[in-house]
Order: structure tokens, then sequence, then C-alpha cells
């Protein structure tokens, strides 16, 4: 089996080369399924994972827009509509200068491993653009996300693609992009999640993926009867994610002591207070300021810049119990894996997506510690995603705890079916073989089911 992962990978690198992304993600899954495959050769005869790691849709786009001095701008747009064999795909829209088409496939593809273990029917894709949204006027951005979805809107629809927010798209983004669609098409209708809450959103919709996180590093610690109270808690990123995991924590009794953004950290060892996130709060989401700005604010904070030289990152050196990456891929290598170990880390659940690189995931495998990658620990945002979508089905919305209260369900089931998939094949805590089990199981019998398509 292991000779046959290693052909997948060759065939996957000879047929998408400089994605280092999309090889990394798919190295994670086909090493998993490897156990599922020996005692299913059904699913090898099938040719299940050469069919997975290939797109059903690939979609690329000029983007066109005005900027407020009058000059024109282009910009590339995209939407990999990975797999649709359990439901519309579904998964964000991502504006950043990273973007590009390796970055968007590892995307889709972990996305629809998430989607399959949140046990609602959506399938997995992902999209977005090249685009930096930082220092463009509202004006600028309404004009880029109207161009956008002007080529965008004849490929999604409720029913076939319903693409949410990710990084650089929030509620601003996702308000101007649905009015486009609305405009063109028509209709209105849930074709996209995220939404205002006076316009077919939900409730719990922005807080979902940080809540779902810690629910997640909740159910972790129960297997080893603890508690996130007393916790000291490492966390990365600024945005919806970190600052929603940082409100949770504060919630069951944790001490969150870091936040981060592009261009350095802060470590606040007296801890994060409840007045201190509603200033992180404002400053991200409502002046878009940096975060350097806290540690004026709070003094006894410690603000460090982040060096692109250096061979690790200061802010996972720093004692702690719990660490949650929110911020973005591969932003935890080996080294700060070590690090992390070295200071009392004993429980890493991810908050974005595959923030840990391939050897920072091994160093915490062979320690044996708590480890949840993405595709499980945060799949409570793209899980409420789906929440929304059946709200704006049936028309109706749900009251805040209902909403909360499935998502906390929601992942106690993923907990559930990640513990229970490593253990049925031999690696009993492995939450990294749950995972990618549990929902590889899902879609590959839906596959299966469908015929050759």
């Amino acid at each position: 089996m292991r000779d046959y992962a290693g052909d997948i990978l060759a065939l996957v690198k000879a047929k998408n080369p400089a994605e280092p992304e999309f090889h990394q993600a798919v190295l994670e899954v086909v090493e998993s399924t490897a156990l599922v495959i020996d005692r299913h050769p059904e699913y090898r005869s099938a040719k299940i994972l050469e069919r997975l790691v290939e797109p059903e849709r690939v979609i690329m786009f000029r983007v066109p827009w005005v900027d407020d001095e009058g000059e024109i701008q282009v910009n590339r747009g995209f939407r990999i509509q990975m797999n649709s064999a359990i439901g519309p795909y579904k998964g964000g829209l991502r504006f950043h200068p990273s973007v590009n088409l390796g970055i968007l496939k590892f995307l889709a593809f972990e996305q629809v491993f998430k989607n399959a273990l949140t046990t609602l029917p959506m399938g997995g894709g992902k999209g977005g653009s090249d685009f930096d949204p930082k220092g463009k006027s509202d004006a600028e951005v309404m004009r880029f996300c109207q161009s956008f979805m002007s080529e965008l809107y004849r490929h999604i629809g409720p029913d076939t693609d319903v693409p949410a927010g990710d990084i650089g798209v929030g509620g601003r983004e996702i308000g101007y992009l649905f009015g486009q669609y609305k405009r063109i098409a028509n209709n209105f209708s849930g074709v996209l999640t995220g939404k205002g809450l006076n316009w077919g959103g939900s409730l719990i919709r922005p807080e979902a993926t940080g809540y779902g996180c810690i629910y997640f590093a909740a159910e972790m610690l129960a297997t080893r009867g603890e508690t996130m109270a007393g916790k000291t808690c490492l966390v990365s990123g600024s945005g919806n994610v970190a600052q929603y995991a940082i409100e949770k924590i504060l919630d069951l009794g944790g001490k969150p002591v870091s936040a981060s953004d592009s261009n350095g950290f802060i470590y606040d060892e007296a801890g994060m207070t409840r007045e201190k996130l509603a200033w992180l709060k404002d400053c991200k989401n409502t002046r878009r300021a940096r975060i350097k700005e806290y540690a004026d604010a709070f003094p006894g904070s410690v603000y460090t810049a982040f060096d692109p030289t250096a061979d690790h990152s200061p802010q996972w050196d720093r004692p702690a119990s719990c660490a949650f990456p929110c911020a973005t891929q591969n932003e935890v290598n080996g080294k700060d894996a070590q690090n992390l170990l070295k200071n009392g880390v004993y429980l890493v659940a991810e908050g974005a997506n595959m923030p840990t690189s391939v050897d920072g995931v091994q160093v915490f495998l062979d320690a044996g510690i708590l480890y949840a990658p993405g595709k499980a620990a945060n799949a409570g945002g793209v899980a409420t995603s789906g929440l929304e979508m059946s709200q704006n089905s049936m028309r109706i919305r749900w009251p805040r705890e209902e909403v909360d209260g499935r998502l906390h369900g929601i992942m106690k089931s993923i907990h559930t079916a990640c513990v229970d998939a490593a253990a049925e094949y031999g690696t009993p805590g492995n939450y990294v073989n749950g995972a990618n089990i549990a929902g590889f199981l899902k879609v590959a019998n839906a596959m299966m089911d469908q015929g050759l398509v």
C-alpha cells in the first residue's frame, strides 16, 4: 500500500507541478487512507483516490476593475469545484496576494474531507483572487467584488456551489458579492453564506470556526479527564477565527496570551480579558489597524515583529499548555513544533487550514500529544455555513442558542468520528488518521454508489 500511496503522490506531482501546498495536502490523505485501501481493495479498483485528487472543474478568469485614481487594475479569479459526491460544492473565497492555483487546490481538497466530517450534505470547493483588500477603499473593494461576481455567478448557485468567506473576505465583501449576484441572476437565494443577519445570514456564523475549534479541543481534553479551565493558550491570527477562539477560551476559563497579524505578534503574559478582546475586535474589524497598537494600548504586553528570514517563529516559543494556530497555512514548522513541546504545550488544535508543516505534524505525532488537524478542528465554520443553507432553504432563522447548540453537537460528533476511525484502523489517538479516514469513507462510498462520474 505504501507503494500505491507513493504512486498517487508521484502522479499528483507530475500533473500539478510547482504546487507544493497541494502536494502536502494529498500526501497526508493518501498516507492515512492506505490503511483503509489495504482492507478495501474495491476503492483501489474503482480508482477512488485518483479521482479524488483531480478536481471536477477548475475555473480561472480575468477580473478587471477601476481604482479610485481611475486606473484600470487586472486580477485573476479562481473557483476550484473539487468534489460533489455528497452535495453541492461548498467552501470559501480567499482574497490575498498569495492566492494561486496550487493553494486553492489544496484548500479545496481539504474542504472535501472537512465537509464530509460535518455530517451535512456538502461537497468541497474553494476559490478567490490575488486581489489584496488591505489598504483599499470601500468603493474599490465594491468595484472589484462586482467584477469578480460578474464572471463567477454563472458557475454557482444554491444547489450547485455555495461559496463563503475566507482570508480577506468578510461581511463587507460577502455583501458586495451577494448584491451583484442578485442583480445579475435576478433572484434572492442562499447562494453565499456568511451573509448579514438582516438579509439571510445565520447567528453564530462569524463565531463558528473559532468556537468550533475550542469545542473540539475541549473534547480532546475530556479524553484525559481535563477541561480548558486554567489552561494558558497561545493563539495566532487576529481575524474572525482567532477572535472567537479567544472568546470561547475565556468562556471556558482558559487564559489566552497571544495574537498576531502578518507583521508580528503580541504576547500578553497577564492574559487577555474581555475588555482587551473587545479592543482587538475594534482594531481589526472596524479600524482595520495593525496589531502592534495592542502593546501601546495595554502596558505589560509585548509586540514582536516577524523576521521572514528566521528559521522559526518566536510566537510559538512561549510557555503554555495549549496552542491554536488560527492564521494561515504552514505557520508552524518543525522547529516551532519542538519549541511548543519544550514550553509545555500538549494540545494543538488547528483553527486555520493546514497551518502545520509536514515535519511539524510528525513532531506532534511522535510526541503523542493531543493534535487535531484543521479538517477536523476548524470544521465549525463550514458546519454553520451548512446550517445557514438549511435556514435559507426553509426561509426561517434559528435563535442563537439553537445554532450554537447544533454547532457544539456537530463538533462533538466530528471528534467521536475521528476517535472511532483512528481506533478501528489501528492508530488509536491519531486524530490525523481518524479525520482523513472518516472523511474519506463517506466520500468514497458516495462515489462508489454513483458510478463512474
